[in-house]
């Protein structure tokens, strides 16, 4: 598929990335509002932090925006976080809560499911294939689903969000020794805040992906952009932050691509 990049690797490592693509199709982004087509909620730069960390790990990138259909939601349109504020399928607000579609304008049901099938179900698909292909190499795969937001979005979470954000869905999607091992190396890089669980506890992805039992398993980061980049349009690339977070990085990458089962 064109909006697809997939590289292989032939370790047990594959990273997602869900959110990193800026890519509008004409006639979605023709309905989008002037807030909508600014694209604020994008993962800015996440594909370019994790890239050459590590030797041969799979990575698997659609370069859609999150505004034409979120591939980190549930497909059936049920709510990750119940009860919380959060956005949808095909996303009609920001994650301040304000429309991003023209009035009149939003995607029907019968959209909605166009784009499901054209956008969400390939992504899906390539990485769903690359997962088996691991594991087939190695009895086992390791999922480590990329992600960044703002560190402060009053309309989903309070006050500022930690520098590292783990998810395993209180501890359901991987080993319990991977889910340690991520901690362990956050809570090690000095001057950087994390948490484990705590208001993103791993999208759709991490948790359908997630089935340590089988061999499969599934981890979720979501770093603070504060930690590499300008919070602000036009959401500027810090090489200096950027670089010392790479530094983190790549040992909790290194870590993933050397373990193995017990």
């Amino acid at each position: 598929m064109s909006f697809l990049d997939v590289h292989q690797g032939k370790s047990p490592l594959v990273l997602g990335l869900p959110h990193t693509g800026t890519d509008l199709p004409e006639e979605i982004a023709a309905n989008l509002n002037e807030r909508g087509r600014a694209l604020a909620d994008t993962d800015w730069h996440v594909h370019d932090l994790y890239a050459d960390l590590v030797p041969d790990v799979t990575t698997v990138r659609t370069r859609i925006h999150r505004y034409v259909i979120d591939v980190n939601r549930d497909p059936t349109g049920t709510s990750l976080y119940p009860g919380q504020n959060t956005t949808a399928l095909c996303p009609l607000t920001d994650f301040d809560g304000s429309s991003i579609y023209q009035e009149g304008c939003e995607p029907s049901e019968t959209e909605i499911e166009r784009r499901r099938l054209v956008y969400n179900a390939p992504y899906h698909e390539a990485l769903q294939a690359e997962l088996d292909r691991v594991k087939t190499l190695h009895g086992f795969a390791i999922l480590y689903d990329c992600h960044s937001i703002r560190s402060r979005v009053p309309f989903l979470f309070e006050g500022t969000l930690s520098d590292f954000n783990v998810g395993t869905n209180d501890g359901t999607t991987c080993d319990n020794r991977i889910e340690q091992h991520v901690i362990d190396a956050c809570s090690r890089a000095e001057s950087y805040t994390c948490i484990l669980n705590g208001r993103f506890k791993g999208g759709w992805t991490t948790r359908h992906y997630g089935r340590p039992k089988e061999g499969l398993h599934a981890i979720q980061m979501e770093l603070a952009q504060s930690s590499y980049m300008v919070e602000r349009a036009p959401w500027t690339y810090d090489p200096a932050k950027a670089d010392q977070l790479r530094a983190h990085l790549k040992i909790i990458l290194a870590t993933l691509r050397n373990w193995r089962p017990a």
